[in-house]
């Protein structure tokens, strides 16, 4: 039977837009009524591509204004100023919290769908509004702990926020998180139960075509170059121990990193290399956590050069791990065609493992679930009447 379903995101365009639409397709292509709604712009006059409306507020409406200025103060006191990023990105980020949930519960019809998702923490307070339809929270990471590591809180602020997240994430109806490794983390460091997880993990759509061996063995690096998790210093050095090595992605990096700064690309430019790049922090949420971009590497069957003291990699198969000293040899030893073979054939079968098909399919239980409930509560409603 076909399910209503809701799927509130922010497109960017970029990792932050993979998700959402893959959660879109896969429900689609199962028959079901999909609405998505996307908030990136959500004080803004338009969200279209060069509109001099993304500039402009969108509505006369108070809590929509409040919001534009909310943003605007974002821009110009957390983005660049150290300590005003320091001191006040917690009110900022509270904020915007609290002016999205009254605006979209006010805006969207949660009742009228069986199953909402929100797949960003910054429109989650919708989810707090009494609906008759099944919810999840599709968590990218633990918010709290993200945006401390990135400098954006002071320790008082860390622990005031941890706080509230923890609350609010044992009070979804269902939760899931980007990463497997992530749920573990909330629990281990958050101290959540764990009891509403419906974990649906990233996933892929494997490549028809491949990527082949050829020397020199390139390395590839495609993704965000913002972000202290990125650790861009990290790949300058790599870049300078081993020449191969193209960086693709933005926003454009500094010159002075003397990176091999190739622009944007799409993930098809992955099959022109045999191995793909991760970088990152030593934050214990980035050791325990996840790259998306590792799952393009996989799709198109590169082997994962991944650093050292990321944990749980035996989850993700075809992926090498290395250390600034020995990053050369690493490569070195897989660029023989039989080596290089073996370990590209692995990646892409943890690819075709990660299939968003596959990733997905508790959510075919989880609407089921939905169904039988809304089907009890109108019989329920009619025995009444």
């Amino acid at each position: 039977m076909s399910a209503k379903v809701l799927i509130i995101a922010q497109l960017d365009g970029y990792a932050n837009s993979v998700k959402p639409l893959a959660v879109e397709r896969f429900l689609r292509e199962r028959g079901h009524d999909v609405h998505l709604v996307d908030t990136a712009y959500l004080a803004r006059a338009s969200g279209r591509p060069g509109s001099l409306g993304r500039m402009l507020p969108g509505s006369p409406h108070p809590a929509r204004l409040a919001l534009y200025a909310n943003e605007v103060a974002s821009k110009v006191l957390t983005r660049r100023w150290g300590p005003g990023r320091r001191h006040l990105s917690y009110y900022v980020m509270m904020a915007d919290h609290l002016l999205r949930r009254s605006i979209l519960s006010k805006e969207l019809r949660l009742d009228d769908y069986d199953l909402v998702i929100c797949e960003t923490p910054y429109d989650s307070g919708v989810l707090r509004t009494p609906t008759s339809a099944r919810t999840l929270y599709d968590c990218p990471n633990p918010w709290a702990d993200e945006v401390f590591c990135e400098g954006r809180l002071t320790r008082r602020q860390h622990s005031r926020f941890r706080r509230w997240e923890t609350r609010f994430l044992e009070d979804m109806q269902h939760l899931s998180f980007s990463w497997e490794t992530y749920g573990r983390y909330a629990v281990a460091q958050y101290g959540i139960s764990g009891a509403n997880f419906t974990q649906l993990n990233w996933g892929c759509t494997p490549s028809a075509q491949r990527a082949r061996f050829a020397r020199p063995t390139r390395v590839a690096y495609i993704g965000s170059l913002s972000g202290q998790f990125i650790d861009l210093p990290l790949l300058a050095r790599l870049t300078r121990r081993y020449p191969h090595i193209d960086v693709y992605g933005g926003p454009p990096p500094d010159p002075s990193l003397g990176l091999r700064y190739r622009g944007y690309a799409s993930p098809e430019v992955l099959r022109e290399y045999q191995f793909g790049l991760i970088t990152c922090s030593r934050d214990l949420i980035r050791r325990e956590g996840f790259s998306a971009k590792h799952l393009h590497y996989l799709a198109h069957g590169l082997p994962v050069l991944v650093p050292a003291w990321r944990r749980n990699l035996e989850l993700l198969r075809g992926s090498v791990p290395y250390t600034e000293e020995n990053f050369r040899s690493v490569i070195d030893s897989l660029s023989r065609e039989a080596a290089w073979r073996s370990m590209s054939d692995e990646a892409y079968a943890q690819g075709e493992r990660l299939d968003w098909r596959r990733t997905l399919q508790p959510l075919e239980a989880l609407l089921q679930e939905a169904q039988r409930t809304a089907v009890r509560t109108e019989s329920l409603s009619g025995t009444r009447r």
